[in-house]
């Protein structure tokens, strides 16, 4: 997936890191690469919600439609009941902004990460495929979202606003104390706490990791470097 567009506009890079904890940078979309005579060309386009990874829905794209996501934002579909072209929220308001795109292998599906607003099915439901469970990391990505937004908008009545308003010596010493409290519930080996202290630890080490300018998102490309450089020095043993 090194073919990746990402979309020209008012979106922060930046931001949008510490939103979804992706890399955002990258090239221009290589259009050379599309193979549309493979799919008489209309592209199956999946579509990925850029904080949790959780896929949204399934769609077609002619040319006239790629065109157009890119040019405008928002996911632009060719619909086959309609024959014509579709912006995905077009009489909802439930759009779906542009965040990424990735050609497969063939050049012929596409991958769309994108930052839905509001419920993507017809039905209500977040996905067009139910109410599936997100992916572990995709908790984190969202949790991470939710985070940064307290920290941006400062909404009254919001523990994590409290957290962010009492500064760096409250978050650093609540990170401390569920530390402390998750060593002991494993010492007395309950499960329950052990899980619940874990969260604990979990959602204050990303207040803290927000309140220094970084995401989870750094930390695993630590830990991916590292696992990296493990990997590299056991095979040249």
């Amino acid at each position: 997936m090194n073919d990746a567009y990402v979309p020209n506009g008012d979106l922060n890079p930046q931001d949008l890191r510490n939103l979804n904890g992706d890399d955002l940078y990258g090239g221009d979309l290589n259009w050379d690469h599309l193979n549309w005579d493979k799919v008489a060309g209309l592209m199956p386009v999946i579509i990925q919600d850029i904080h949790t990874r959780e896929v949204l829905m399934m769609g077609y794209m002619n040319r006239e439609a790629l065109a157009k996501t890119c040019e405008s934002g928002h996911v632009t579909f060719f619909s086959r009941t309609k024959q014509r072209l579709w912006m995905k929220g077009e009489s909802s308001g439930h759009v779906l902004n542009l965040i990424k795109i990735y050609p497969d292998c063939d050049g012929d599906t596409l991958l769309i990460l994108a930052d839905p607003v509001g419920p993507t099915c017809h039905t209500g439901s977040l996905s067009c495929f139910g109410e599936t469970p997100p992916p572990a990391l995709g908790v984190l990505n969202h949790l991470s979202h939710v985070i940064h937004e307290r920290h941006v908008t400062c909404p009254p009545a919001s523990y994590t606003t409290s957290l962010f308003v009492a500064g760096r010596s409250r978050i650093s010493q609540k990170v401390g104390e569920e530390g402390v409290e998750l060593a002991l519930a494993h010492m007395e080996q309950n499960r329950e706490a052990i899980l619940n202290e874990a969260a604990d630890l979990i959602f204050h080490m990303m207040v803290l990791l927000e309140n220094s300018n970084l995401s989870i998102y750094d930390v695993c490309t630590i830990l991916d470097q590292r696992n990296t450089k493990r990997a590299t020095e056991e095979t040249t043993k």
